[in-house]
């Protein structure tokens, strides 16, 4: 079953179905209701917080097309799959074309009813994930390879627009993985020079002996082996922007000779007599504290002041929670072009809950690494909690409880799994209407449509969590 307790509707003239679909349904972690005729049943659908709606074709008021056609033109949100005993290949291909999901006929067995509930669940969720994703897609900050929802990031992409006409270095501070020759790339991209080379060089992946030779070039016969000459990044980067990743790794010899460049203009090449004008934009980047590498002595004060004229401080995923949906999201659409088998479609509330609560020190190139891995190695359409590495899901620091509250057998221990889904879900549920009511001001109608729901829906919730509209604590 899905890894969501769902409310679901059954309507059937039939009590002994209801009833067999209750018992089946609720064994299962959901909470079932029933009516036996389809004009009670629409209103019920229509008022109601239901996810999913169980329907019987042939009722004595009504036929089951006309409460579909009813319930569909009032909750498009809702699922529906026909429960019928009168299945023929005309009516079931009505009934999906008007809008039902899918269709089993009676009788059925316990486990065909389970499987046709989890796959029309876990369609309506993709859905309305894919919709939220858009949604959020269209309010999000989207330039080139930045994809961020989050003010500190939103803000950052301001900063950027601002200073990527101006010629001044930028040092941008950020841990490993937060993204930082993203950053760098947007500003050339959006400055006078984007027509000309974006050149990128690691300092940390380059030998310290051939740093210089690297930076400036060298002529031939510099150095045992220098068999000809060579440009330097900086000479293949003229006219353009520099980026120089982890500059904290560079020798104080070295520094020197990058402050007197940055000063003068000028490069000399490695074994040459002649200098070179070049004209570049510096970009730099740390994961490290250059203030107290210049306190302690292993950073030059004058090069640090001229690198850090801009100043930009990334900050880690695990401080932007809100970008990861949209994030996972590109990256999962990024990896499905490289893996044309792949059915994934999306990843599952609670799965996308475990991702925002981890705490990612390998930031954002740690989860383009895990989401690439889920999708080639995902079956189905929908990623899961179960399909989480052990230490985003929790498994890998389990909770310890005392061995006497344990589940003693495999009942007991379906129960706590299912108390605890519950705890956490109407949880994010409550603070969700919370969130979604001090938004719109308390005004019920107004954080209904900002929401995307039906006002009764969501007045349902409210009563369903003893909020008032007068509980502003």
């Amino acid at each position: 079953m899905p890894d969501f307790k769902a409310k679901i509707l059954v309507i059937d003239d039939e009590k002994v179905v209801c009833i067999s679909c209750k018992r089946i349904l609720e064994e299962e972690g959901h909470t079932v209701e029933y009516v036996l005729n389809g004009t009670e049943g629409i209103q019920r659908a229509i008022d109601g917080d239901y996810e999913l709606v169980l329907l019987d074709l042939q009722m004595p008021d009504m036929s089951g097309i006309e409460v579909l056609e009813a319930i569909r033109a009032q909750r498009r949100d809702i699922s529906i799959v026909i429960i019928t005993g009168y299945a023929t290949i005309q009516t079931s291909i009505e009934a999906i074309k008007k809008g039902a999901f899918d269709y089993i006929p009676k009788p059925f067995t316990p486990e065909e009813l389970a499987i046709a509930v989890k796959q029309a669940l876990e369609n309506r969720q993709l859905k309305t994930e894919n919709e939220f994703l858009k949604s959020e897609l269209s309010k999000a900050t989207v330039a080139s390879g930045l994809i961020c929802r989050s003010d500190t990031m939103s803000e950052i992409t301001k900063q950027i627009h601002k200073i990527a006409p101006t010629d001044f270095s930028v040092l941008i501070y950020g841990e490993s993985g937060t993204g930082k020759e993203l950053i760098a790339q947007e500003i050339h991209r959006s400055s006078h020079r984007a027509q000309q080379q974006f050149v990128a060089v690691d300092l940390s992946a380059v030998s310290p002996n051939l740093l210089e030779s690297e930076l400036f070039g060298h002529v031939r016969g510099a150095f045992t082996g220098a068999t000809g000459s060579r440009p330097g990044y900086f000479s293949l980067a003229n006219g353009g922007t520099l980026f120089l990743d982890e500059v904290s790794n560079i020798s104080l010899e070295l520094q020197g000779k990058l402050l007197r460049v940055l000063e003068s203009r000028r490069i000399r090449p490695v074994g040459g007599d002649n200098d070179q004008e070049i004209d570049i934009r510096l970009v730099a980047a740390t994961n490290r504290d250059l203030t107290q590498m210049v306190e302690e002595g292993s950073f030059r004060e004058d090069l640090y002041y001229r690198l850090n004229v801009i100043p930009l401080i990334l900050p880690p995923l695990r401080e932007r929670p809100t970008d990861i949906p949209l994030l996972a999201a590109h990256f999962m659409k990024e990896a499905k072009k490289k893996d044309s088998a792949s059915r994934i479609r999306g990843i599952s509330t609670e799965a996308m809950a475990k991702l925002m609560s981890y705490k990612w020190p390998g930031n954002v190139r740690e989860l383009k690494n895990i989401i690439q891995r889920l999708v080639a190695i995902t079956d189905g359409e929908l990623i899961g909690v179960d399909h989480l590495p052990p230490e985003i899901d929790g498994t890998a620091n389990t909770i310890p409880i005392d061995s006497k509250e344990a589940p003693r057998n495999v009942e007991e221990l379906k129960e706590a799994k299912r108390r605890l889904r519950e705890m956490v879900y109407e949880s994010v549920e409550r603070q969700f209407v919370i969130n979604s009511l001090e938004n719109a001001n308390w005004n019920v109608s107004k954080a209904a449509q900002n929401t995307g729901m039906q006002r009764t829906n969501f007045h349902a919730l409210m009563r369903k969590y003893g909020i008032k509209v007068r509980d502003r604590d």
